[in-house]
């Protein structure tokens, strides 16, 4: 779950990490109180949406007059933001990040994030802050340093040293620079996150370190432990399918290809959306029904799936061990007739009662197609959107 630069900062807040004086607007009104509210004669105005790249699409601006003010917060609010990381939909702005200017002498990058593959939380950091850090990591590797943190002793202290030496800090900026290292990693850890970003963390005139973007990332599977976190998702700057889906109980992600895939199993999922590829053929989404799927939850889950325009056919994928296929079949009948499906649906069926199953799809007297195997699906899922 990501939360919004100005939850981000409140959080940071909460474990003493400098933050630039802010206020959140929600209309152009609120933005010019906002402004009115901040001391200075100039402001930055920045769109609250989940992606980055804002800077470059125009969603953060330098304003020097609350006439300004009032021009950005207009051209903003109710607008699609579209960046390299949301494009080609874009998200819509909802709400706005009203922030006092600051005497910025230096941008450095900071992060921490998960190593599934070390399986340790790793602390990225670099000089070459900023918009273009993604830049610098793809030609400039040997800028980028990091350390790996041990699970039973954290973030040490000579760790934070050493990335404050390799960032080319003044003597006086390693002590609070450490502090505040280890603070976020506390902040991390505490809340289960997956991701915090800051980019960039400012050195100002005064040689103060302010944290002057953030991003944040909670483990979705650790929400349970944090229900104010989860109160504060903002599924507005979700794809709309991937909410009705949540809603219903459903792992559901969207892609942008145009096979609607019905799976039941995580890995199951996988492997099929494997075989689109494998035999030219693109996945539009992920979507596991779980080993318990009812009549009722293929249902949905068909429905979620016929939301999406681009979805020429449906791959339906279900191997019945907790639920029999004949209760599998039972359902896609139902479904089927129920939502009046128009494009091809292929049916492959594995395990209990298969047999029964796969008699039933045939007797159904709908166009549904019943493939012998998942190879054999995938081709035939394929084959029905170049028709």
């Amino acid at each position: 779950m990501n939360l919004h630069e100005f939850q981000s900062k409140q959080l940071l807040q909460q474990y003493a990490i400098p933050v630039p004086h802010g206020q959140l607007a929600t209309s152009v009104a609120n933005a010019v109180g906002a402004a009115n509210n901040i001391p200075g004669s100039a402001w930055v105005v920045k769109a609250q949406i989940h992606a980055g790249g804002r800077g470059k699409a125009g969603g953060v601006k330098l304003v020097k007059s609350i006439a300004e003010v009032e021009a950005a917060a207009s051209a903003l609010l109710g607008k699609t933001l579209v960046t390299y990381q949301n494009a080609p939909d874009g998200q819509i702005v909802q709400q706005l990040l009203v922030e006092e200017t600051l005497d910025i002498r230096r941008e450095l990058y900071l992060s921490m994030l998960v190593d599934r593959s070390l399986e340790r939380i790793v602390v990225i950091a670099s000089a070459a802050g900023g918009m273009d850090i993604e830049e610098i990591a793809q030609h400039h590797p040997e800028q980028i340093l990091q350390e790996v943190c041990d699970p039973f002793n954290g973030l040490v202290d000579y760790q934070a040293r050493n990335l404050a030496f390799g960032l080319g800090l003044a003597n006086e900026q390693i002590a609070p620079f450490a502090k505040l290292l280890k603070g976020l990693y506390q902040l991390f850890c505490d809340n289960d996150l997956s991701l915090l970003e800051i980019n960039p963390l400012v050195i100002t005139a005064s040689g103060a370190l302010v944290a002057l973007d953030c991003k944040i990332s909670v483990d979705d599977n650790a929400l349970y432990r944090h229900k104010a976190l989860a109160e504060q998702r903002d599924w507005s700057q979700d794809d709309a399918k991937e909410a009705v889906a949540h809603a219903a109980g459903l792992n559901y992600i969207a892609l942008n290809g145009n096979i609607g895939c019905m799976v039941n199993g995580a890995g199951l999922a996988m492997a099929t959306m494997d075989l689109i590829k494998l035999h030219g053929g693109a996945p539009a989404n992920f979507l596991d029904v779980g080993g318990g799927a009812t009549a009722q939850t293929v249902t949905k889950a068909f429905k979620i799936i016929l939301a999406d325009a681009n979805v020429k056919a449906i791959l339906v994928n279900i191997f019945g061990g907790i639920m029999r296929c004949d209760i599998i079949a039972e359902g896609i009948i139902a479904a089927v007739r129920e939502v009046g499906i128009q494009i091809p649906v292929v049916v492959r069926l594995e395990g209990t009662n298969v047999e029964l199953g796969r008699q039933m799809l045939r007797d159904s007297g709908l166009s549904i197609i019943s493939a012998a195997g998942l190879t054999d699906a995938a081709q035939q899922a394929v084959a029905a959107t170049k028709v």
